[in-house]
């Protein structure tokens, strides 16, 4: 441990010298050996012991991550080289490779200024690597390209020293040809990966050796060499990686090729902050200015047992204190930052003050999220929102398994929520339960696992669900609903409700809060009668009631029953006990009892329940479902499997445009048939797709399929199975 506080001294020593300082990030497809490559650099600068690089998997440091075996969160570390007889800082981030874990790779982006893009030698560019690829340019961040795992090209796919050189010379002629169709100008600009120039290395992480052009120039170790070195053995191989160490090769071309805070700060801020460059502000951000106003993007939150939530995140100007009193972009009172510090791995290590240009550790910002700016400067305007590559697509329905762990779920799902912006948590008021949306089935099961580990709440989990919503297509009625004492009679037709009515409500322009002669006025003019009009009782959702009998004595003082009996349909409606929606329903008629005692609400809520549900099952009774639209973003040569993919579902395609070499393909189709989406999609396009949905509004579901849906909801509600009958509503 000694060793690491005197690493802290010399970090804390260099973060005031900007010109000094690295922030870099490593991406990469998953499995393609970031995390491996991590550990080497640690060891590098001692603070691993050389036999444990490329085993410990030191930045993977949750124990689920190192049972799968992959990355989910980024991890951080701060870390010292030395270069040409002088100390850098270099900030290091590891990402996950796992496409349900983007929104990690894409937060990271924020934090740096460069990436080393790693790439599996066999393999060579995957889909993910695209995705970052094109992340870390969109975040005007520099990409250096590391080869990975040249040994088994050696090894395994016995290639000879010429063919090797070959392979490895067309990766970086794909990786070049990324760029240049991502964004041309970087590209012009001198943000291409070159081999003679330095700006890319090859080597194997598992082996701890790499070599890039500047470092055979420094040892005078030629590619022939590395050849026979692989090939005689595992004693040379270590003699190789003594010669040609990859923390070395690596660190130097960070060091040499990547920006630091005072080069990259101006472009970033441009990229990533719309305020006025000008201003004090916006000045003192380009500059790095550790006297400024602090100006800090929060792009990680973690739980910490200890401290509490713990905002990670770069700071672009002033200086990170503890005690200092902040604003939070969209909270309403100031945060006092309780303490700063620096990553190392697992570890959290506080330091006395962070100057800008660093990527910071703070506690105490209860108020901060994901994309928060957290500024000195009441009113600063905030940095741009991190805009993540896909939405949340599934849904599943949470529950605690003790009722005794019920608020304690409550806030672990809000924790959770804060923790990772790419879940969406809400309370679902039809059911009662929590329903957690995510990027995909891993992310879900990930979510709901660590729930029950860290947070230790036993939950419950429903396979994914889709809510459908029930309407009717004819008219019918009057229908009879008798009392169970048949003293009281009520009569009513149903129809649709007129699209113009529902748009009203759905903007909020038509309630039952208005005054009435407003409200009758601008139905009328939406094409309603102005009997209808006068007579509307009860607006519930996207449905209606609408009184248009005259004189009947008693009504006005059971009335409030007989909407109760309505709503409760609208809430379950008969063929399957979903939301109703656009169902519009007239009372044209009543026989009520004259004594009070005889028309109770054990008597009409029934009967004005029942004979709506029988109106509906005679108006051809039918449900909607839910849609999406969905949009795919895919290379020209892998659209024909997105396409047969969308078309297999169930869906439409609406339109298709191109971007470079991209294919946009916009649909739509139906919420349940998007299950598994992700997994077929990947295959279909050999994974190239990125894809993102939003939601579509609601559509009939196809006669054919009706009973068969019907049938599945009703035995899940434990209703009988068969589908009902008007007259199972009438027999009372």
């Amino acid at each position: 441990m000694a060793r690491n506080d005197k690493m802290v001294d010399r970090v804390a020593a260099l973060m005031g010298e900007p010109k000094m300082i690295r922030n870099i990030g490593i991406v990469a497809h998953i499995d393609h050996g970031k995390t491996t490559l991590s550990d080497n650099l640690l060891a590098g600068a001692g603070m691993l012991s050389k036999e444990l690089a490329g085993n410990a998997c030191w930045t993977d440091s949750d124990a689920e991550e190192q049972e799968r075996g992959i990355t989910i969160d980024s991890a951080n570390v701060s870390m010292v080289h030395e270069y040409d007889g002088e100390e850098y800082l270099i900030n290091l981030i590891d990402t996950p490779g796992h496409v349900d874990f983007g929104g990690d790779v894409t937060r990271a982006m924020r934090a740096v200024d460069g990436a080393v893009v790693v790439i599996d030698a066999v393999e060579g560019t995957m889909p993910q690597t695209e995705t970052v690829l094109r992340q870390a340019l969109k975040e005007h961040v520099k990409p250096v390209l590391f080869i990975n795992k040249v040994d088994r090209l050696i090894n395994e796919l016995q290639v000879d020293g010429q063919e090797m050189q070959i392979r490895l010379g067309k990766l970086i002629d794909h990786v070049n040809k990324l760029i240049k169709g991502m964004n041309e100008e970087r590209y012009k600009a001198g943000w291409k990966v070159d081999a003679a120039e330095g700006t890319v290395a090859f080597g194997s992480a598992l082996y701890n050796w790499a070599i890039s052009v500047p470092m055979m120039q420094k040892t005078g170790v030629s590619f022939q060499q590395i050849y026979d070195y692989n090939k005689a053995g595992p004693e040379e191989i270590k003699e190789l990686a003594d010669k040609c160490p990859l923390h070395e090769v690596l660190n130097d071309m960070v060091i040499r090729f990547l920006p630091s805070p005072l080069v990259a700060q101006e472009g970033r801020v441009n990229a990533i902050w719309h305020g006025d460059k000008e201003s004090n502000i916006g000045k003192s951000m380009i500059n790095a200015d550790p006297e400024g106003e602090l100006a800090f993007m929060v792009t990680d939150i973690t739980m910490d047992p200890h401290a509490g939530e713990v905002a990670t995140g770069r700071l672009f100007s002033g200086s990170l204190k503890r005690g200092m009193e902040v604003y939070v972009s969209g909270a309403s009172k100031t945060n006092r930052i309780q303490q700063v510090g620096v990553f190392m791995g697992p570890k959290r290590l506080e330091v006395e003050n962070i100057p800008a240009g660093n990527i910071a550790a703070v506690t105490g910002l209860k108020d901060a999220i994901v994309g928060s700016t957290v500024t000195t400067l009441d009113g600063m305007m905030p940095f741009e929102s991190i805009t993540h590559a896909s939405e949340p697509v599934v849904t599943v329905a949470v529950e605690a398994k003790h009722m005794k762990d019920l608020p304690k779920l409550v806030e672990v799902l809000r924790q959770v929520a804060k923790e990772d912006p790419t879940l969406k948590i809400t309370l679902d008021e039809e059911t009662g339960e929590h329903l957690m949306a995510g990027m995909g089935e891993l992310h879900l099961e990930v979510i709901a696992h660590r729930i029950e580990r860290d947070k230790g709440v036993e939950i419950t989990t429903t396979p994914p669900l889709v809510v459908y919503r029930e309407t009717i297509r004819g008219s019918a009625g009057p229908v009879e609903g008798k009392s169970p004492n048949r003293h009281n009679r009520f009569y009513v037709t149903v129809e649709p409700l007129a699209q113009e009515v529902r748009d009203l409500i759905k903007a909020g322009e038509i309630s039952m809060r208005m005054p009435e002669v407003e409200r009758r006025e601008k139905l009328m003019a939406a094409g309603m009668t102005k009997d209808e009009a006068k007579g509307i009782a009860d607006i519930f959702e996207s449905n209606v009631y609408i009184d248009v009998t005259k004189g009947i004595q008693h009504l006005n003082e059971t009335m409030e029953l007989i909407l109760e009996g309505f709503q409760e349909v609208m809430k379950a409606g008969p063929l399957s006990r979903e939301p109703c929606m656009g169902v519009k329903v007239k009372l044209v008629d009543a026989k009520l009892h004259e004594d009070a005692v005889h028309r109770g609400p054990a008597q009409v809520i029934p009967a004005s329940r029942q004979g709506i549900q029988a109106a509906m099952l005679m108006a051809d009774d039918t449900l909607l479902e839910p849609y999406q639209k969905v949009f795919i973003q895919v290379p020209q040569d892998s659209m024909g499997g997105a396409t047969k993919e969308i078309q297999g579902r169930r869906g439409t395609i609406i339109d298709m445009g191109s971007e470079g070499d991209m294919t946009i393909i916009e649909s739509r189709a139906p919420v349940s048939e998007l299950f598994g989406f992700a997994g077929d999609i990947r295959s279909a396009t050999e994974g190239r797709a990125m894809w993102s949905t939003e939601f579509a509004g609601f559509d009939t579901l196809p006669t054919n399929l009706t009973a068969e849906v019907v049938s599945g909801i009703r035995e899940r509600k434990g209703l009988k199975k068969d589908l009902p009958q008007a007259s199972d509503y009438m027999s009372m």
